[in-house]
């Protein structure tokens, strides 16, 4: 089912990052981040690309079938393909979203390779899978180049802020030739939403200031669209611009998680596309475990949902294959389902 109360990730290090009980909250650059004063669950949607989007639905769709509703937690965190599930349970209801991915199976665009915008235009895009996630499908070109570009920048960076400089420069720097990218994009984020406005309840959705390097998170009070804000986290490729901002891929802050913020809550459930997997050095205790390690020491209680081994060639270099979506959502529907019983005691009011 691989869910687990314990760190799940064996091939990547479990080393927790920070002493127990000195664990606070970070308000970071272009946010003006507010926790809600009830912290009992927080729900956490990693990136994953176009299927792990689907996946994501497809678990709380399956969840939410068998009883069990996450959709609705004291706080949401987003990021890239995650922000887009994110957003979407805020404006419909999860078996809404799981039947509208069955019912249309979108076509790989004609030409995807010419246009980075126009490629991601069609899903949401994490743009760092991990390792050992080769299997499967043969990868497209478009995702090989861009593994191997940004792979380049990860190997000459320092550390994980040295690392993200560089990304968010190689994006402004690529972008410059490409008019319009950020106002396409925006449109096709759009028409992925149920609805443009924030809802009331906290949402986090993560992004990186393509300028500085700042990791950034926003939600309903940073003056940000809704829109706008899943774009960033999903500009994976070029850098998305936000007034004279731009930003970059919200899995770039740490990990295709970000499961950090999720401090001080007392149930935390991660939904993982990657599989916790990320490929940042183990030394940058970035990876997903770290935090999972962090959050428990805080006094938190974790449980973590990666697909399916059997459904892996779905995820990482084909995670850009549409034609997966709806095997992913029901892959996803199929685990959730079988979860909900272990997971409802957990999910309770803390």
């Amino acid at each position: 089912m691989n869910t687990s109360s314990s760190s799940p990730f064996n091939n990547i290090s479990t080393a927790a990052s920070g002493r127990a009980g000195t664990l606070q909250f970070q308000v970071e650059s272009g946010s003006a981040v507010q926790q809600p004063s009830n912290r009992q669950r927080a729900l956490v949607l990693g990136g994953g690309g176009s299927t792990g989007n689907a996946w994501l639905i497809g678990v709380v769709a399956g969840l939410f079938d068998a009883g069990l509703d996450v959709a609705t937690p004291e706080l949401t965190i987003g990021t890239s393909a995650g922000s887009t599930a994110a957003a979407q349970l805020a404006g419909a209801s999860p078996v809404e979203l799981f039947e509208a991915i069955l019912s249309s199976v979108p076509q790989r665009p004609a030409g995807a390779h010419k246009s980075a915008p126009r490629q991601a235009a069609a899903v949401p895009v994490r743009s760092v899978p991990g390792p050992n996630m080769e299997t499967g499908r043969t990868a497209t070109r478009p995702v090989v180049d861009h593994m191997e570009r940004t792979g380049n920048i990860m190997k000459a960076s320092s550390d994980m802020a040295d690392m993200r400089r560089r990304l968010g420069a190689a994006a402004v720097e690529i972008t410059a030739s490409m008019e319009g990218a950020s106002a396409r994009w925006r449109d096709t984020v759009a028409t992925r939403l149920p609805r443009a406005q924030w809802p009331e309840r906290a949402i986090l959705l993560t992004a990186v200031n393509a300028r500085t390097g700042e990791p950034v998170v926003f939600d309903r009070k940073s003056g940000v669209d809704l829109v706008d804000a899943v774009a960033a986290s999903c500009a994976s490729g070029f850098a998305y611009s936000i007034g004279d901002e731009q930003y970059i891929d919200g899995g770039y802050r740490t990990n295709a998680e970000n499961a950090d913020l999720a401090v001080g809550y007392g149930s935390v459930l991660v939904l993982s596309p990657f599989g916790g997997r990320t490929r940042t050095p183990a030394e940058w205790g970035m990876h997903l475990a770290c935090h999972v390690d962090a959050l428990r020491a805080g006094g938190s209680q974790v449980e973590t949902v990666i697909p399916d081994s059997e459904a892996e060639h779905m995820f990482g270099v084909n995670a850009m294959d549409f034609s997966l979506r709806p095997a992913a959502a029901r892959v996803g529907f199929e685990q959730g389902r079988v979860l909900a019983s272990r997971l409802a005691g957990f999910w309770a009011a803390r």
